[in-house]
């Protein structure tokens, strides 16, 4: 089968298409013929090897498929060759055949396309996760989302609106912030142009935020967190920006408010009765065309470099998601 794998830890430049052996399941495991990965901010700092997850090399990143049951290992009775199957891989994706835990893989449901199935769980399974279970979001509550534009951002944008938020919605470009507006935003802000703390004091009448949804960090943080309102909560999701920031903490003790946590993976994990009704949540979404992910660009196995490339350039809106065909 081919692979697009990684050889040595770095730069995009590091991935090749590669021959390589099918893999072969064990138990409770089984493997997909990958027909879509979705493409993910951790894959660019999974082949970097700053990623929490150290796979051995060579590996293939893409930890989002959706595919068909090729072969089912022993201990798995929920699947069978020939499912639909959508999966979290954690890496591996960029390839023909993935190998996926069962505990992991579901059912497409009917109706869904590869695609959908493939540029969906991850995004908005880390964004209901955060607003629901870590932030607890309450109808008529405000929620900024910085790094709006992303697959995560677009994701907390749709899913705010539906849990009944206002929505700010923050990025760096007006292009950007239109398709925030198309995705339910009420409010846009763009930081590149604006001054951040400002415009929130503006756009709350000086109340400030019940919720920030931060997957950016770096130098958005402070004025985000210093932008909330009393008993407001600040995300922790992730660090698109560059770098975690240096948060001073008697900003959250004068405000009464919390720094939050969001490892989505953990949570599957640990509390996985939850995650399963989470993700019925977004099923039932995207089912009644409530949730709809964009897609910015499809991109044959061969150029799967290019979509991570462009991903850190900060080019995507929504999600890239390599097609094999």
């Amino acid at each position: 089968m081919k692979a697009l794998l990684c050889h040595e830890f770095g730069s995009t430049e590091n991935l090749k298409l590669t021959n390589t052996e099918s893999p072969k399941p064990e138990k409770g495991q089984l493997v997909i013929s990958v027909k879509a990965c979705g493409v993910n901010f951790p894959d660019s700092l999974i082949i970097q090897n700053k990623y929490q997850f150290k796979p051995e090399l060579p590996f293939a990143p893409g930890g989002e498929v959706a595919g068909i049951v090729k072969e089912v290992g022993e201990g798995i009775d929920h699947l069978k060759v020939g499912d639909r199957v959508f999966s979290l891989t954690g890496w591996g994706g960029f390839a023909e055949e993935v190998l996926a835990d069962g505990y992991k893989t579901l059912p497409i449901p009917e109706g869904m396309d590869f695609i959908t199935a493939a540029t969906t769980m991850y995004t908005c399974g880390t964004s209901l996760h955060a607003l629901k279970q870590r932030a607890q979001l309450k109808e008529g509550e405000t929620l900024l989302v910085l790094g709006a534009a992303g697959g995560v951002g677009l994701a907390a944008v749709q899913i705010g609106k539906l849990m009944g938020a206002k929505v700010i919605a923050a990025a760096s470009t007006d292009e950007k912030l239109t398709l925030c507006k198309e995705k339910g935003a009420d409010e846009v802000i763009n930081y590149s142009t604006e001054d951040l703390r400002e415009r929130i004091k503006t756009l709350t009448d000086n109340r400030g935020v019940d919720v920030v949804y931060d997957p950016v960090g770096d130098h958005f943080s402070e004025p985000a967190v210093r932008s909330l309102a009393w008993q407001g909560r600040y995300l922790v999701v992730g660090f698109a920006g560059g770098a975690p920031a240096s948060i001073p903490l008697n900003l959250p003790l004068l405000k009464g408010a919390s720094i939050v946590g969001v490892f989505w993976g953990a949570f599957a994990q640990k509390q996985p009765k939850d995650s399963m009704a989470n993700f019925r949540q977004i099923l039932a979404w995207i089912k009644n065309g409530q949730l709809k992910q964009h897609i910015h660009h499809q991109y044959p196995l061969s150029e799967g470099a290019q979509a991570i490339q462009d991903l850190m350039e900060r080019k995507v809106m929504g999600k890239n998601v390599v097609v094999i065909k």
